[in-house]
């Protein structure tokens, strides 16, 4: 009975930790709408804004990682 509680629980952990990866899907989409007004503003200026748009997505992608790494120890390591 108490293993199958932890267990319940490490599968509610992980759950929970997944949920940090909603603010980095929607910060993305914001990176992509803003980029997008840019370019459609200044057409000229599309490569630097593609640069730096990638360069905060990866920074952005990388909570969710963390959010990730987090839920699969607890799954699995815990």
């Amino acid at each position: 009975m108490e293993g199958s509680i932890v267990t319940a629980l490490k599968f509610l952990g992980a759950g929970l930790a997944m949920v940090g990866a909603l603010g980095p899907g929607i910060g993305i989409g914001l990176i992509g709408l803003g980029a997008m007004q840019a370019v459609g503003r200044n057409p000229e200026a599309a490569p630097l804004v593609q640069t730096n748009m990638i360069l905060a997505i990866v920074f952005a992608e990388s909570v969710a990682i963390y959010a990730l790494v987090v839920a699969l120890i607890l799954l699995f390591v815990v």
